[in-house]
């Protein structure tokens, strides 16, 4: 062993290979451990907060809006840059006989001497090769505001990406919400939907056994299997909303459907506080994310319309020169050139046209801001609506679910006495489990009932009201 390893780092290249197989290795023993801390992250209960976490860094849409935020601040940047000079550097080539061109290229390469006033010569002289190479510089020290307006829009552009990214934001946590609790009351149904199994395979037994006994007809056996079979149907079909529930949270989560996941919670009794419906529509209009970029986007109309009438001033630049002439690269002649300009654009046949889109666009903005309006009170009302239909039938169902089970009791021991029949045993059986199911339900819309009001209200920034 010492002789080969001898023979191995003696020769160079064998050391390299040996370093190499060794970073493989390394890097292959840390690619499992990050795997296994990943699968230990994904076996951990995932709770509503980090699932909103999880939602937000993951969720295609946030990450549209991340792109957006970045296109408008590329907007406001090149905006800006109106208000810089332009420098620009060229190297021309040109080869020709014309006379105008052959005279002014020999003065310019300080060439021209007195022999070139020969009539002749003037009027059909010898092709001439011009190299000029030319730096200019060209400022704006008045664009008849054109640049204000484009940074303007470009700002109120970036604010508009700011409110879309709160706006998804929001909407990402109400879905992660959404399927998260729906996850939660998949497993409840199926829990209660085993524990009906359990009470319909006790009742067939003790059909049996009465049947056996010959204190109860077969009729009765049968109703309690067919009670069975119902039951066992059920807890097939909670079977397939939990996959269901479970796809739905995965993909709110930004994650492939089928990504096993656990989830810590609980559908437990909580109290929520909601204001009148009034105070809830003055709070959408002051905090929903939609309805301010609606706002900024009548405000960007009125600065395109208000650019469109300031190309009636003038605009004012100054310029600068440099070049040099030569006809060959290394003789020649250096000139330069400085100046302003002001200029008065007296006729545009499409300025007036432009001038009446810029306001059509601001109106029809401020149209659909009204429309929105109108669209955020109506989801105001029909969230606040649907909460407290949630919260009333709530508390129904925790009363009657109370009442079915102390019905079920009496009716259980009079079965026992042989006061009554099997018929009405699995008559309470069922309303009990009508009224658990009922219940669940009912609580899990009080919550999204919740949610739901506050992301219409603009005022979903959090789950901490829900997990406190």
């Amino acid at each position: 062993m010492m002789k080969i390893t001898k023979l191995l780092f003696s020769n160079r290249r064998l050391r390299k290979s040996a370093a190499l197989l060794l970073a493989v290795a390394c890097a292959s023993v840390q690619s499992l451990v990050i795997q296994a801390q990943d699968r230990n992250a994904a076996a951990e209960p995932l709770t509503l907060p980090l699932a909103v976490e999880l939602a937000l860094r993951t969720n295609p849409l946030t990450r549209a809006t991340a792109s957006g935020r970045e296109l408008a601040d590329a907007q406001v940047a090149e905006a800006r840059t109106g208000r810089l000079p332009q420098v620009q550097l060229s190297e021309t080539f040109t080869n020709g006989n014309n006379p105008v061109f052959v005279f002014g290229s020999l003065l310019e390469q300080a060439r021209f001497t007195q022999q070139n006033f020969n009539l002749p010569l003037l009027n059909n002289p010898d092709p001439l090769t011009n190299f000029r190479f030319g730096v200019t510089v060209k400022a704006p020290l008045f664009d008849q505001r054109q640049t204000a307006t484009r940074v303007t829009r470009a700002q109120l552009g970036r604010k508009q990406a700011d409110a879309r990214t709160d706006q998804v934001e929001q909407q990402v946590r109400f879905e992660t919400l959404r399927a998260f609790y729906g996850l939660l009351l998949a497993e409840a149904r199926k829990e209660v939907a085993d524990e009906a199994v359990k009470l319909a395979e006790a009742d067939v037994k003790l059909s049996r056994d009465r049947v056996d006994a010959g204190t109860a007809v077969v009729s009765d056996l049968l109703a309690a299997e067919v009670q069975l079979a119902e039951a066992r149907q059920q807890v097939i079909q909670t079977d397939g909303d939990i996959i269901t529930a479970e796809a739905a949270l995965n993909t709110a989560l930004g994650l492939p459907i089928a990504t096993p996941r656990k989830i810590s919670g609980a559908l437990a009794e909580k109290k929520f506080d909601v204001a009148e419906q009034e105070e809830l529509m003055r709070q959408a209009m002051a905090h929903r994310p939609d309805l301010n970029r609606a706002g900024l986007g009548v405000r960007s109309g009125e600065v395109l319309a208000e650019g469109a009438r300031n190309e009636y001033l003038p605009r004012v630049d100054v310029f600068a020169n440099f070049g040099a002439s030569r006809n060959n690269f290394v003789n020649g002649s250096t000139d330069y050139t400085v100046g302003a300009s002001v200029t008065f654009n007296l006729f545009d046949a499409g300025r007036n046209a432009r001038i009446a889109q810029a306001r059509a666009a601001a109106n029809l903005a401020a149209s659909e801001q009204q429309h929105l309006s109108n669209q955020i009170r109506l989801e105001v009302v029909r969230a606040h609506q649907q909460f407290i239909s949630a919260r009333e039938r709530l508390k129904v169902a925790e009363r009657i679910i109370n009442q079915a089970g102390e019905a079920l009791r009496i009716t259980q021991d009079r079965y026992q006495e042989g006061l009554t029949t099997i018929t009405e045993v699995l008559r309470a059986e069922t309303t009990l489990t009508r009224a658990r199911l009922n219940t669940l339900a009912a609580r899990h819309d009080y919550y999204v009932g919740y949610a739901s009001v506050l992301v219409t209200t603009g005022r979903l920034t959090d789950v901490q009201s829900f997990v406190s």
